[in-house]
């Protein structure tokens, strides 16, 4: 895929990586078989890599792994907002008004499919265009989070096998493409 590799990152990745929920669970976390490819004309770094967490204590503890796309762009200017599969357990909490969920009536089937949270609801209206909620209208089981420069995207627990990376940097590829700033065409005169 002519990526750099790195059998585990250094010390510098994780401080762009402490404002995603993701990386905030567990103890002894790292990131490893990092595979990086830096376009300076292009204006973006892109990342994936094995992120690994354990939870738990000493008897009962668990390790868990999963495969991380991950991007920087000046393109992108993401609000802070975190998607993940909708579950019962979601519903109740929204039920109960514990938590909140933006739901999009021309999409009732990506409403009903996923979680999508974060301050600003109308900066995420705006940013959840018609082609990225398409795209998750078909795709199931992702977790997609934003904050201005940066996105990730993963599958819960799971890891990306050799053979499915290549289509894994393409669906990571195109949602930041699709999520790029557009040209709003404003005037300041």
């Amino acid at each position: 895929m002519s990526l750099d590799y790195k059998a585990e990152a250094t010390q510098q990745l994780l401080p762009f990586l402490e404002d995603f929920e993701l990386f905030r669970r567990g103890r002894r976390r790292r990131l490893l078989h990092v595979m990086e490819e830096v376009h300076p004309m292009m204006d973006y770094k892109l990342q994936i890599f094995d992120y690994k967490y354990y939870r738990g204590r000493s008897n009962h503890r668990r390790v868990f792994y999963q495969t991380v796309f991950f991007i920087r762009s000046k393109k992108l200017g993401l609000p802070a907002f975190h998607m993940r599969p909708e579950s019962i357990l979601h519903n109740l909490g929204e039920w109960l008004r514990l938590r909140s969920d933006i739901d999009f009536s021309d999409f009732p089937k990506f409403s009903k499919q996923y979680e999508l949270q974060g301050a600003d609801e109308d900066y995420i209206r705006a940013t959840m265009n018609e082609e990225v909620l398409s795209f998750f209208t078909e795709q199931k089981n992702w977790h997609l989070e934003g904050v201005n420069y940066y996105l990730i995207l993963y599958k819960k627990n799971r890891l990306i096998s050799a053979q499915d990376m290549k289509e894994f940097l393409r669906v990571g590829l195109y949602l930041a493409k699709i999520l790029e700033v557009k040209d709003l065409g404003l005037s300041y005169e």
